[in-house]
């Protein structure tokens, strides 16, 4: 229909009414790209299960890219790229640009922890025949979708003597696996009676990881020969799992989901999903002329504490630094600079629609997701940005062609949940949530869309490089 065929009425709905479009519409030639971007984002979530594991893939990928540690203290340039490494568990990387730091920085800010099962400090037990490993599960999880699944140990040991030994078994296909049982369904009256979040007990989520004696006369035999085979693989007795720091994690790999390939499943795409597009786009950064800061911090699924987590003071001591060594005032610096809290959204599903507002969810291959506030029922305890800073978002993702869309957390009483937006804002800066919306989010294997991935990186290049 030509335009002089259309009605007034059609000719102002096209001018007035938003029609949310999908990424396949808006960048149709961009379709091959997203896919080979993908190739490297799958190769990051199978090395990067852990914080540890993500904080030491991307100082590698980094040193590759002519970033220099970071200590606090040291002097800075314009030009100058380094990464500051916090206790191994979360990472600072971050470029001198070439104009005025009172200007502000352009800071983005990912967590790269997932949750998991954490092994306790006096884990390892013998029962029925096999010997188990107990855990503590941590963030927010369905506990029954962590049995009968493949699990593997991540993790370090500090030894005795002082020595940290790294662990990682049951990735490999010749590792053994760690498993929690379930009961079968023929005997499961009981459990069937009780809602699904009571269907498993946390203490029930052991892992299974022996079934040997070390011999048949010692007492505890199966958990001897445990012990014994952790002693001869790390060095480690039992007394050493009180200065251990391990879980367990889902074992899958990274994988392409339907018959086209569109879709990507993985164990921790939240928040791996977003941190990894931080990591691409200030890698390929140059010359910039804003100071930009990506933050992959820790701590985030149980609240952002701690050292390493987001509401650590490190954040502010580095600002802080920079500032001092280049003769400016970190509290000016803090008050002009712009962050994006980048973080998972909720992908509606239409399997469980009644849990979502559809005109307010986020739709996967429609780009990736602004949620100006997150917080749970009347907006408690969230950050919720002004209209002028999403505004100014909103010109840098159009001016750059970045597929984007508003959402919220599903429906308004139905739930909620929280970033680290919060903690950011409360320094005087900025701030706001844009992620890639998720399938089946905090699942052991959860879904997300190639060419959402693909958007993210082009938002936060776009976002590092905006005027």
């Amino acid at each position: 229909m030509s335009e002089k065929e259309k009605s007034a009425g059609e000719l102002l709905k096209e001018k007035l009414v938003y029609k949310k479009k999908s990424a396949f519409e808006k960048c149709p030639d961009e379709k091959e790209a997203a896919f080979d971007y993908c190739e490297g984002y799958k190769k990051f979530l199978d090395n990067a299960k852990t914080e540890r594991d993500a904080t030491a893939y991307s100082i590698k990928l980094a040193k590759e890219a002519g970033f220099v540690e970071y200590k606090l203290g040291m002097k800075v340039a314009p030009g100058d790229k380094f990464y500051y490494d916090n206790r191994g568990k979360s990472v600072y990387f971050f470029i001198i640009g070439s104009e005025d730091l009172e200007n502000g920085m352009a800071i983005t800010a990912a967590h790269i922890d997932s949750p998991r099962l954490d092994i306790k400090a006096n884990p390892v037990y013998e029962a029925g025949g096999m010997a188990f490993i107990k855990t503590h599960y941590y963030g927010g999880i369905k506990k029954y979708q962590w049995t009968a699944i493949p699990l593997a140990l991540h993790g370090v040991v500090t030894l005795a003597d002082g020595k940290k030994v790294d662990v990682i078994l049951g990735e490999d296909d010749d590792d053994p696996l760690f498993y929690v049982n379930d009961i079968l369904p023929h005997l499961a009256r009981d459990q069937y009676a009780k809602s699904v979040g009571d269907a498993i007990d946390g203490e029930q989520l052991n892992l299974l990881s022996g079934s040997v004696p070390f011999d048949t006369e010692t007492s505890e035999a199966i958990k001897l020969n445990l012990l014994k085979l952790l002693n001869d693989k790390y060095g480690m007795t039992e007394y050493d799992f009180q200065s251990a720091e391990l879980c367990a994690v889902p074992s899958y790999k990274a994988r392409d989901v339907g018959l086209d390939r569109s879709l990507i499943a993985a164990y921790g795409h939240d928040d791996k999903v977003c941190a990894y597009p931080e990591i691409t786009a200030i890698l390929g950064l140059q010359n910039p002329k804003k100071t930009v800061m990506s933050i992959l911090a820790d701590k985030e699924e149980t609240g952002s504490n701690g050292n390493t987590g987001m509401k650590t003071s490190a954040f502010c001591d580095i600002i802080a630094d920079i500032s001092a060594s280049l003769g400016k005032n970190e509290r000016i610096v803090r008050s002009n600079s712009i962050c994006l809290s980048a973080d998972v959204a909720a992908a509606f599903d239409p399997n469980f629609a009644g849990a979502y507002e559809i005109n307010n969810s986020a739709l996967i291959n429609s780009g990736i997701a602004l949620c100006k506030y997150t917080g749970a029922r009347g907006k408690s305890d969230t950050n919720d940005a002004s209209g002028e800073y999403v505004a100014k978002i909103r010109k840098i993702f159009d001016d750059n062609n970045v597929v984007w869309q508003s959402c919220e957390l599903g429906k308004v009483d139905q739930g909620g949940g929280g970033t680290v937006a919060k903690f950011i804002s409360e320094k005087n800066i900025d701030t706001v949530d844009v992620g890639v919306p998720v399938i089946s989010m905090h699942a052991p294997y959860e879904v997300v869309a190639k060419l959402d991935v693909y958007n993210m990186h082009k938002a936060v290049a776009a976002f590092y490089t905006a005027e």
